[in-house]
C-alpha cells in the first residue's frame, strides 16, 4: 500500500491503526507457530534418524538370514514355503492435528494373535536361517510403519513451516511497514491541515480585530464631528 494512495483522513488513520494492530498479533501468533513447528519438527528428524537406523539394521539382519537359508535351500523349496501364509496384517489409517496440520497415524492389526502364524511353513523342512529372517522382518515392521508415518508427517510439517514463514516474512517486511509509511504519512497531512486552519483562524482574528478597531476609531472620528457641528450650532 503506497502512502501516496491513501485518503488522508481520520477515518482511515483509525481505520488503519486497528488494521496495523491486528497485523502485528498476527504476526506474534504465526512466528509462535512456526517456532514450535520448527521444534516439533527437528524432534521428529531425531526420531526418523534413530528409526531409520533400527529398520536398515534390521532388514540387514533379514537379509543376511534368507542368504544363508537360501544358500541351504533350492529357489524352489523357498518359494513353496511362502506360498500359504498363515498371517495378514491390516493397515489402519488416522490422523491427528499438530498446529493446524493433520499428520496420519499409522497402526495395524494381525488376522490371529498367535505370534506363530507369521511362519507360513513348517519348521521341519526348513532351516533356522529362514526363521530369524522371517522373524527379524517381523519385529521391524511397527518401526516401519512409525518410520513412514513420522517422514510423511515431516513432509508435512516441512511444509507448513514454508507457507507460515512466507507470511511472517509477509507481515514482517511488507504489510506492516506499509501501513505504518501510511499512518505516519496520514498523521502528517493531518497535522499540517491542522497547522494551516489554525494559521488561516488567526489571520481571520487579526483581520477582525482591526475592522473592529478601524470600527471604533470611525465611530470616535464620527463623535468627535457630531460634537463640533453640534457647538458651532450653539454658538451661532
Amino acid at each position: 500500500m503506497a502512502a501516496t494512495n491513501v485518503n488522508p483522513t481520520r477515518m482511515e488513520l483509525t481505520r488503519l491503526k486497528k488494521k496495523l494492530s491486528t497485523a502485528r498479533r498476527g504476526h506474534k501468533l504465526l512466528k509462535d507457530k512456526r517456532d514450535e513447528l520448527m521444534r516439533q519438527f527437528l524432534e521428529l528428524v531425531r526420531e526418523n534418524k534413530a528409526l531409520r537406523e533400527n529398520v536398515e539394521a534390521g532388514i540387514n539382519a533379514a537379509n543376511k538370514n534368507f542368504s544363508l537359508a537360501a544358500s541351504g535351500m533350492t529357489d524352489a523349496e523357498v518359494r513353496v514355503s511362502f506360498m500359504s501364509p498363515k498371517q495378514e496384517v491390516q493397515l489402519v489409517t488416522d490422523t491427528k492435528n499438530i498446529m493446524s496440520v493433520d499428520v496420519p497415524l499409522y497402526t495395524y492389526t494381525t488376522r490371529t494373535s498367535d505370534p506363530n502364524d507369521i511362519y507360513s511353513y513348517g519348521l521341519a523342512f526348513t532351516s533356522s536361517d529362514l526363521d530369524s529372517a522371517v522373524t527379524s522382518l517381523a519385529g521391524i515392521l511397527p518401526d516401519m510403519l512409525k518410520l513412514a508415518e513420522i517422514e510423511k508427517t515431516c513432509q508435512l510439517l516441512a511444509a507448513e513451516i514454508e507457507k507460515t514463514r512466507r507470511r511472517v516474512n509477509a507481515l514482517e517486511h511488507v504489510l506492516i511497514p506499509d501501513m505504518e509509511t501510511s499512518i505516519k504519512f496520514i498523521s502528517m497531512k493531518l497535522d499540517e491541515n491542522e497547522r494551516s486552519s489554525q494559521t488561516r483562524l488567526m489571520k481571520i482574528k487579526d483581520m477582525m480585530l482591526e475592522d473592529a478597531h478601524q470600527y471604533k476609531e470611525r465611530e470616535e472620528e464620527n463623535f468627535l464631528q457630531d460634537s463640533r457641528e453640534k457647538s458651532i450650532t450653539e454658538n451661532a
